[in-house]
């Protein structure tokens, strides 16, 4: 961490960026929080640990319409994002400074909650460069310890890889996290008769308080009005009032963001209710590599998507039908 506020020093101080976008320390251990610096002063604040889940890529959106460059720290997962921003133009790559920086898996908290361990009020083992593999957790209750893979993001065991896709400079070393394949558990949604996978959803979408956490934060959602927020729908911005209203929320959110969802997985991370709305896109990639063949949105700034890029081998609207 200290490595990355030395050079986000020197690169304020040259004039090579206007400000820094990572994160700054929140007011528990565990729950640090996506935030500007603009001067060295402000780095005082600034965190790195195994707790920064956020991805930064969809923040630059807005950085893109400031002046000057900003200096955003991006894990390799998170490029992903960036690269498909590039591709649909909403941010701008000249008004950047990516800084890659090393991860090593990402934690979950509601994770170690469900292992019993409350109360917390301070981690060790979490820092980047920290080379433990297990956190020692001191609590009011006293010390507690758990393995640090079993406290990572669903998302970091099936992570893409230690890679970063684009990026002006690396700081700190990836570790390889993948102990999982990433398809899984919707091949385990797709095995079941159509009565249970409709009670799984059911009983998931019906949790959703319709806070929009998962709209603002997925960086594939970035249209300037988004459809749930027209005063033409019934839908705006309220809670669901049936079933039906629950499902055609998350459904039509992941058909928008189908071939373009490059799996960050961001939308089950903030979901205060913990609904694990990855499945929707990862179902949906899923399908597009067996129809389509193997594709990974944000791999680069140019290829295009197999949902915009017609092609005479393209698989036939029938066979989709029959497959259902």
């Amino acid at each position: 961490m200290q490595e990355i506020i030395k050079r986000a020093k020197e690169l304020l101080a040259d004039g090579t960026v206007a400000r820094v976008l990572g994160w700054k320390a929140g007011d528990l251990p565990y729950n640090p929080e996506p935030a500007y610096f603009e001067t060295e002063e402000d780095l005082k604040d600034f965190v790195y640990n195994g707790f920064c889940g956020a991805n930064l890529s969809k923040y630059m959106i807005e950085a893109s319409k400031k002046e000057g460059k900003t200096m955003v720290c991006l894990k390799p997962c998170d490029t992903y994002s960036f690269n498909q921003l590039i591709k649909e133009h909403r941010v701008d790559r000249e008004k950047a400074y990516i800084v890659g920086v090393g991860c090593k898996g990402k934690l979950d908290i509601e994770k170690i909650r469900k292992m019993g361990i409350k109360g917390i009020e301070s981690i060790q083992g979490a820092e980047i460069t920290d080379e433990a593999d297990t956190l020692t957790i001191q609590t009011i209750y006293g010390e507690k310890t758990c393995s640090y893979a079993d406290a990572m993001l669903e998302r970091c065991h099936v992570c893409k890889g230690k890679e970063h896709m684009i990026y002006d400079e690396i700081i700190g070393e990836s570790k390889d996290t993948k102990d999982a394949d990433r398809f899984d558990e919707v091949k385990r949604i797709e095995a079941m008769s159509p009565e249970e996978k409709f009670a799984f959803f059911q009983n998931e979408l019906s949790k959703c308080i319709r806070c929009n956490a998962c709209r603002n934060v997925c960086p594939a959602c970035s249209c300037r009005k988004c459809v749930f927020d027209s005063n033409k729908f019934d839908s705006s911005q309220k809670a669901n009032v049936d079933s039906f209203e629950e499902k055609m929320f998350h459904i039509i959110r992941a058909f928008h963001v189908a071939g373009r969802c490059t799996d960050c997985g961001e939308c089950s991370r903030v979901c205060p209710q913990g609904i694990p709305l990855h499945l929707f896109n990862r179902k949906f990639i899923k399908d597009i590599d067996e129809f389509y063949g193997e594709y990974q949105a944000g791999a680069d700034a140019e290829t295009k998507g197999p949902l915009t890029d017609f092609t005479f081998g393209d698989v036939e609207p029938g066979h989709t039908g029959e497959r259902g």
